[in-house]
């Protein structure tokens, strides 16, 4: 019996020899896949930090553009305001030149005729003749003086108006420019925004009452509050200061020439509720919404960068009437936005 013993003992270690070779090759394994797999992840994490630099270089170099762009306009602005009004002086002189050419005219032509009436009358007296010649003379010498004038006149209206047809073809091209330039920067940003929120999605991933849904970040108010309560409890402040990590990092990466700002929005649904504290869903929401960026700001996140507003039950994602419908109504959203 003693040897048939010692022999089960001698046959059981081989086995556990194999079982314990075998357990440390998968771990072996499991290692090398997750060196490959941070291997990878770095390498995308520096791309994308390229793009993000090159990015920001680049709305540096737009925001200088429109600077310039802008002081540009401000003086062919003041180049057109003053054109027009000597514009408008050139006309007002313009117009009394007229005036005196019509009554000179009149006059040579008051004249003409009683020169012609008394032609017969005043034959024998060539004295008053030679006198009235000269002053009809001195008049259409003076008349041809004014239209020499007139014609000075009208030339520089001309060139005038031919600047100002010009710089306000500037103008529109530079307007126009501008415009492109707003748009592209705003294109920018929303771009900007669908990394951010999706960034914040992998990183986040899925946790229960918790999601991204094109530019807002959701939290259901069960997460985060108890009901018809402003106060927020252990389990949502570990939510918020996990979200105010995550949002830090991702700020340090934004633009510092995009003015953004982090929109907490509190929702509720449509069940009344009147207390001393809250006699509407207004407060409750707006209490909540401000429960968040106090917690947001206390973890980190600046105070210049966030707001907080309160939209009671009156925007529900859900109409119905059933429990899963108010709970989805039931929300805290959080937006980025430009200033």
């Amino acid at each position: 019996m003693n040897g048939r013993r010692a022999r089960r003992t001698v046959d059981i270690w081989p086995g556990f020899v194999d079982a314990l070779s075998g357990l440390l090759m998968v771990m072996i394994f499991v290692l090398l896949v997750f060196v490959l797999a941070q291997y990878f992840l770095g390498s995308a994490l520096s791309g994308s930090e390229q793009a993000r630099d090159r990015l920001s270089r680049e709305m540096a170099t737009l925001a200088e553009q429109l600077s310039l762009e802008k002081k540009a306009t401000e003086s062919l602005n003041g180049d057109v305001s003053r054109l027009t009004s000597q514009l408008t002086g050139s006309e007002a002189e313009r117009d009394k030149l007229n005036q005196d050419v019509a009554a000179l005219s009149a006059l040579k032509a008051e004249l003409e005729a009683k020169l012609a009436e008394s032609g017969d009358a005043l034959a024998g007296e060539k004295t008053a003749s030679m006198a009235a010649r000269a002053e009809a003379a001195l008049l259409n010498q003076q008349l041809t003086a004014l239209k020499e004038q007139l014609a000075k006149v009208a030339a520089a209206l001309d060139v005038s108006e031919k600047q100002t047809a010009e710089q306000k073809v500037q103008i529109a091209d530079l307007g126009k420019r501008l415009n492109m330039a707003l748009a592209d920067k705003v294109a920018e940003l929303q771009r900007y925004r669908s990394e951010f929120f999706g960034k914040l999605r992998q990183v986040l991933g899925d946790r229960p009452g918790v999601r991204v849904e094109g530019d807002r970040f959701i939290f259901q108010s069960e997460v985060l509050f108890d009901t018809a309560s402003a106060e927020m409890g252990l389990s949502g402040i570990e939510q918020v200061r996990a979200l105010a990590k995550t949002l830090n990092e991702l700020s340090k990466q934004m633009p510092k020439d995009v003015n953004w700002v982090l929109r907490v929005d509190g929702h509720t649904d449509k069940r009344p509720i009147a207390s001393g504290r809250f006699p509407s869903n207004w407060e409750l929401s707006t209490a909540r919404a401000i429960t968040v960026v106090k917690t947001l700001a206390a973890n980190g996140i600046p105070a210049d960068r966030l707001s907080a507003a309160g939209f009671g039950e009156f925007q529900p994602i859900d109409k119905g009437d059933s429990e899963e419908a108010l709970a989805k109504n039931r929300r805290i959203e959080i937006r980025l936005d430009a200033r």
